[in-house]
């Protein structure tokens, strides 16, 4: 454990403050079934492999598997999940009142200079008990992860506090994300418009069109998440954190002629 409970001279909120987490993550212990719970590891697993999956294929998956599911289920893991098929689908649900949803802005748009593009994307982190959110902001030309955060919750106030700690960094023209509540929130179009950032959103359901941060998010699962056993949030933060260094800073990537995101990043930016 991270956080010393017996320890008199720094309280347990200080403590959380200054490892970047919240005092309630300390004592979090989710409310699900166990059997839900493996079900929504296995549909983590299986989306990571196949994005394209939709409830009827991600059942049948798992039927084929040997678990006993109904596809009723399966739609209420995912939806909770936050897990949204890649495919252009109807779009049968209505934008909350005042949540604005902006055109998506890099088709056959040319990425040649750091801070032209930004994106982000919201992903599920299994625990051993439980799951967190994972969201982080990405430099498109240098694959540069500019900042993360996890959550217990899929409340906006993690992707606001990721975007405030990116923009200490640099500063994007376009600001990519798909058409989630966090990112169509005002609060968080209220950061963007203040730099006079222009807004692009993905269509809905189309999560290739940030096809970048879905490569990351196979990387962190492959590389990480899926080689480790979380116990808790602060387990997960750590090893998240290790990785995130090591992907920006030791890692080299053949799209980069096998630079580092870090390498490119700070050296075009100059």
């Amino acid at each position: 454990m991270l956080i010393d409970h017996e320890n008199k001279m720094i309280p347990i909120n200080r403590q959380a403050q200054l490892l970047g987490i919240g005092r309630s993550t300390i004592y979090y212990k989710p409310v699900v079934d166990p059997y839900n719970l493996k079900l929504m590891h296995l549909i983590d697993e299986q989306y990571t492999k196949t994005p394209f999956y939709g409830s009827r294929r991600m059942t049948e998956a798992l039927k084929r598997k040997g678990y006993k599911v109904n596809r009723k289920r399966i739609q209420r893991l995912m939806r909770l999940m936050g897990i949204e098929t890649i495919y252009q689908k109807p779009n049968l649900s209505k934008p909350h009142p005042g949540h604005k949803i902006y055109p998506y802005l890099l088709r056959n748009l040319k990425i040649n200079r750091v801070n032209q593009v930004w994106s982000t994307d919201i992903t599920y982190i299994r625990l051993r008990h439980g799951w967190l959110y994972l969201v982080a902001i990405m430099d498109w030309m240098s694959r540069y992860v500019l900042s993360w955060e996890l959550s217990i919750d899929m409340n906006v106030d993690f992707c606001i506090m990721a975007l405030e700690r990116a923009l200490t960094i640099g500063t994007p023209e376009i600001f990519n994300s798909d058409q989630g509540s966090q990112f169509t929130s005002l609060a968080f179009i209220e950061q963007l418009k203040q730099k006079d950032i222009q807004i692009s959103m993905d269509g809905r359901g189309r999560a290739m069109d940030n096809i970048f941060t879905e490569r990351l998010w196979r990387s962190v699962k492959y590389e990480e998440v899926y080689l480790k056993d979380y116990q808790n949030v602060l387990e997960a933060k750590q090893g998240i954190g290790d990785y995130m260094t090591f992907y920006d800073q030791e890692r080299p990537h053949q799209s980069l002629n096998y630079k580092t995101p870090a390498e490119v990043y700070f050296d075009k930016r100059n």
